[in-house]
C-alpha cells in the first residue's frame, strides 16, 4: 500500500464525495496552494489509489427498476472454465458486479440491474444460463435500498 499523509486522505475523501471539485477548491479545503495540491493529486492518480474518477446516474429515474443478486454455480472448478465464464459476463452491461464467493451454495455472485422481471426473464434464460458451465442459478431481488454508497472508509488508515 502507498504511503500516504493525512492530506493525501483527506484529498482522497473530499475527491470521493465530489469527483468534479476544482483543484482550487480542493486545495483550498486541504489548506494547499493548488500546485502542491495537484502534483499530491497526481501522485495519488500514479500511485494506483485512484482507479478511475465517475459519474454516477440515478438508476431509477433511468427506468433500471430491478435490481437482482444473482448466485451462480458452475460444473467444474477449472481455471479455464471460470476464464470463460468471465469473459462472457464481463460483456453483459446488465451486470455491475461479479465476484467469485466462498461459504455460499454459489460459486459467483452478481449484481445486476434490469428495466423489469420480463428483461431479467430474457437476460436469464437467454444468455446466462447458456453460458457453458452453469449449472445452477438462484436469484435475489432487491425489495428497498437501505444503503448505497460509493466511498470507501479512509479513517483506518494511519
Amino acid at each position: 500500500m502507498a504511503r500516504i499523509d493525512r492530506t493525501d486522505r483527506r484529498i482522497l475523501d473530499l475527491i470521493q464525495h465530489n469527483g468534479r471539485i476544482s483543484n482550487l477548491e480542493l486545495a483550498d479545503a486541504v489548506g494547499l496552494s493548488p500546485t502542491p495540491c495537484a502534483r499530491r493529486l497526481k501522485r495519488l492518480e500514479h500511485s494506483g489509489l485512484i482507479r478511475e474518477t465517475v459519474t454516477l446516474l440515478d438508476q431509477d429515474a433511468l427506468g433500471l427498476k430491478l435490481t437482482a443478486y444473482i448466485g451462480i454455480s458452475m460444473d467444474r472448478h477449472t481455471p479455464d472454465r471460470f476464464a470463460a465464464f468471465e469473459a462472457e459476463v464481463a460483456s453483459y452491461p446488465e451486470v455491475l458486479e461479479c465476484s467469485v464467493v466462498t461459504g455460499q451454495a454459489a460459486d459467483y455472485l452478481l449484481k445486476a440491474v434490469l428495466p423489469d422481471m420480463q428483461h431479467y426473464e430474457q437476460f436469464l434464460l437467454g444468455r446466462l444460463t447458456r453460458i457453458p458451465g452453469v449449472t445452477g442459478v438462484h436469484s435475489s431481488f432487491e425489495l428497498r435500498r437501505v444503503v448505497q454508497r460509493t466511498v470507501l472508509p479512509l479513517d483506518y488508515m494511519n
